[in-house]
């Protein structure tokens, strides 16, 4: 008599539970981001790992047995919030009925990166790949800005700033955005975009010019 061989049962601790561990560590890693990102907005990245730990509600040692290293621990949130930013674009042109107003938001978010960006030479040190980081900023976040600019205001070739100039000019401003001083640098991002959105409505305005 012929008999149907019998599919195997999956193995106690195999693919499935596999996926589902580094699936959990990616969540964990994730967490332990966004509260690193936190404590290095309001008190730098040279902030105590005891901070993060702490915003984190974790021990150290949890801290510690991801990122071994303060350096590893400050690249991982750079590209994490890079990653964020990125990913936030598109979402907040879906969000907003205004493209200005996610145009506006975006570069809220990418002023609270760059107050945190500003420590991480301070950190990494020269040879420690500090320009290769920025070149994947500029390349990942140039094009999301430009898409940005090109619902706000129009395309490139109507004669708006580029994404990466403006991004130029707020990182200007973001500069001294932690010295203590008072200076707003959210406030003066928000008016450089102010200045950008007018400009785009004056030339939308004149004789002759084509609708957005």
């Amino acid at each position: 008599m012929t008999t149907t061989p019998q599919t195997p049962e999956p193995a106690p601790g195999g693919q499935a539970p596999r996926r589902a561990r580094r699936a959990d560590a990616r969540r964990n890693e994730q967490a332990l981001l966004d509260a690193a990102a936190a404590v290095f907005v309001t008190h730098g990245v040279d902030a105590p790992v005891r901070l993060v730990a702490a915003e984190a509600g974790v021990g150290m040692g949890t801290i510690y047995r991801h990122f071994p290293t303060r350096p590893e621990l400050v690249v991982a949130v750079y590209r994490h919030q890079v990653e964020a930013l990125a990913e936030a674009g598109p979402a907040l042109l879906a969000e907003e009925a205004d493209p200005g107003q996610a145009l506006r938001r975006w570069a809220a978010g990418f002023v609270e990166f760059l107050v945190t960006k500003h420590g991480l030479a301070g950190v990494l040190g020269a040879d420690e790949g500090a320009g290769a980081l920025h070149r994947y900023f500029v390349e990942r976040l140039a094009p999301v800005c430009d898409a940005l600019l090109d619902a706000a205001v129009g395309p490139l070739e109507s004669g708006r700033v580029p994404g990466v100039m403006l991004m130029r000019g707020i990182g200007n401003l973001s500069i001294g955005g932690r010295d203590g001083t008072g200076y707003d640098a959210a406030r003066m991002a928000d008016l450089l975009v102010s200045g950008v959105l007018a400009r785009g409505s004056a030339r939308d305005a004149e004789p002759g010019a084509e609708p957005g």
